[in-house]
């Protein structure tokens, strides 16, 4: 556990301040952080995103986050609620890591929004950071958030946007990416949707639309492979249906039921998930195996 005391200042002139910031233009003199700097050779993107993200953002979130993290990527952005978050917590489920622009000072008591404070400590812990240019008893101004913005597409090679209006904070860090010469990628959305008017106006101006990590991957000309994530059953009966189907290159759904001992309906509804994770596919007339 942190405490305030762990906040370390850097200055433009440190040979250890990140070089990608150095050279934007209005670059910060100083950077306050808890955490660990190094950047490696690893590429980085930013993820931003609206707080108030639908179902198909998260899940979006989370599938590109997922794979972008498994195939190397340093992931920022900017604490805030809703795809920020999701962003963060999903490189820290991959074993990733992950770094956290906010804009506020990097006191406790006035790191925003203070639900986060938790999420700050395990971006920490797992070998990332948190970043403000502000003094550390700075509290926070709407002013300062839109400000940092061009920060967190800074020190990424590129920026994505999942999900947002009109006007939002996202869509601000988009345009510090254009600005900053950097690439801009956007999640596309339906036409009716609030939430996807920002995204779909990006790509109007330029941002490359994609769908998947791998978009991103090929976007970046990056020779990367996204590894395939080990599948661990979340539930009692996953396990059992899972380990009966590894045991068999196919099975009937009848057959299951009768080998796993489990309710028809029960087993039906793990099938229908699992095809759903795309971990197992429906061979036809309802013959199951394990997707390769």
């Amino acid at each position: 556990m942190t405490t305030d005391k762990d906040i370390k200042e850097i200055g433009i002139k440190d040979q250890n301040f990140p070089m990608p910031l150095a050279q934007i233009p209005n670059s910060p003199g100083a950077l306050y952080y808890k955490g660990d700097l190094t950047l490696g050779n690893s590429p980085i993107i930013g993820i931003v995103g609206t707080r108030r993200c639908s179902d198909y953002g998260r899940q979006a979130a989370i599938e590109i986050t997922s794979g972008l993290t498994r195939a190397g990527f340093i992931i920022v952005s900017g604490l805030a609620r809703g795809i920020d978050t999701i962003a963060h917590k999903t490189a820290l489920e991959n074993n990733g890591k992950t770094i956290a622009f906010i804009g506020t000072g990097l006191n406790k008591k006035n790191i925003y929004p203070q639900e986060n404070l938790g999420l700050a400590e395990k971006i920490v812990e797992q070998g990332g950071a948190i970043i403000s240019e502000l003094k550390p008893d700075t509290p926070g101004f709407k002013s300062n958030f839109l400000r940092r913005n061009r920060l967190i597409s800074g020190l990424s090679s590129a920026i994505l946007v999942i999900e947002a209006k009109n006007r939002s904070g996202a869509l601000n860090t988009a345009y510090h990416a254009f600005r900053q010469k950097k690439k801009v990628f956007a999640l596309p959305g339906s036409i009716y949707s609030p939430n996807s008017k920002g995204c779909n106006l990006l790509i109007k101006k330029g941002a490359c639309l994609i769908e998947s990590a791998d978009d991103i991957i090929k976007g970046l000309n990056l020779n990367l492979k996204i590894p395939e994530k080990e599948f661990i059953p979340g539930t009692e009966e996953e396990k059992i249906i899972i380990a009966l189907l590894k045991n068999s290159k196919a099975m009937y759904i009848d057959e299951i039921i009768q080998k796993s001992n489990l309710n028809p309906a029960k087993v039906s509804a793990v099938l229908t998930n699992l095809e759903m994770l795309e971990k197992i596919k429906n061979l036809g007339g309802q013959v199951y195996a394990i997707s390769k």
